[in-house]
């Protein structure tokens, strides 16, 4: 009876130890378990912060090829307007060389005007002088004609040859004062066209400089215009420099930070892995344990 007594005390015993150690085997393989969901749920959100960051690198590379595209946009307006800037101020000086110019032809044809005009009143005193000198020896003709018509009953032979010089000489400078009269009457109509044409001149001179002064006052205008895009443009190429070193920072913080997201995750899916290892280890530990509970037991059913 001792002994079945003492069979029974070992056998319990024996059991006893063996549920504590399956009941131990039950709660380290849920521990196992658990730490294995728990480093996987780690390694999920690792690989989620992964997958943003490598968007926002995505992001940010994008807009770093749009902020380089819309830069390389600003500096193509920027030449357009330096040279439109250049050949704008080309032209005004070219309309001021051109205005000044114009002054000097102006005042070159005033002087002109001015000295023709001198002539056209010497030309009028010469002609008004050839009238005179015309109109006298017209007198002085009729006079010996008259004073030989009055002699003529003289029949003094060396009065009439005198009187014959005397008409002659008379009849030269009658046709010298005609002739001169031709000549200052040709002349004062030269300077007259001529005078007519440099008032023309100059009128179409004070036309192209105000024309030329108007052209200097839009081309200052479009002047200060492309002054004041070249200074916009180039405060855009400043803001877009400057926003592509913030883009370059964060792209590297992103990198950066991507890299280390990757390294977190290869090392928490070794952990995972080694954690799947032991769950397995366990697992057939736990089988092994249970094998051998179920062979005792059924040894111990056979007493």
């Amino acid at each position: 009876m001792s002994k079945v007594n003492k069979e029974g005390a070992q056998q319990t015993s024996l059991l006893d130890v063996l549920k504590k150690k399956m009941r131990q085997a039950r709660e380290e393989a849920e521990a196992a378990k658990d730490e294995a969901d728990e480093v996987k749920r780690q390694l999920e959100e690792e690989r989620k912060k992964r997958e943003d960051a490598e968007a926002e690198v995505a992001a940010l590379n994008r807009r770093i090829v749009l902020v380089e595209e819309d830069l390389e946009r600003t500096e193509d307006r920027l030449k357009v307007a330096t040279s439109k800037l250049e050949q704008a101020t080309k032209a005004a000086d070219e309309a001021d060389r051109a205005r000044k110019s114009m002054e000097t032809r102006s005042q070159q044809d005033e002087e002109r005007a001015n000295f023709l005009e001198t002539q056209v009143d010497e030309a009028k005193v010469i002609a008004e002088d050839a009238d005179r000198k015309y109109e006298e020896v017209r007198f002085w003709n009729a006079r010996v004609v008259r004073k030989v018509m009055e002699n003529r009953s003289l029949q003094d032979e060396e009065r009439a040859n005198t009187v014959e010089a005397q008409l002659k000489e008379a009849q030269l400078l009658a046709e010298e004062a005609d002739r001169k009269y031709d000549e200052v009457a040709r002349k004062l109509a030269m300077v007259e066209a001529d005078l007519e044409r440099a008032e023309e001149r100059a009128e179409a001179g004070e036309n192209k400089i105000v024309e030329l002064e108007e052209e200097l006052r839009v081309v200052g205008n479009n002047l200060k215009s492309l002054e004041v895009s070249e200074e916009k443009a180039l405060q855009r190429e400043d803001s877009y420099e400057e926003q592509i070193r913030t883009v370059s920072s964060r792209l590297k913080e992103a990198e950066t930070r991507a890299e280390f997201a990757e390294r977190s995750v290869q090392k928490l899916q070794k952990e995972v892995d080694r954690l799947e290892d032991e769950l397995v280890h366990e697992k057939e530990r736990y089988k092994t344990i249970s094998e051998e509970l179920d062979s005792t037991f059924q040894e111990l059913s056979g007493y």
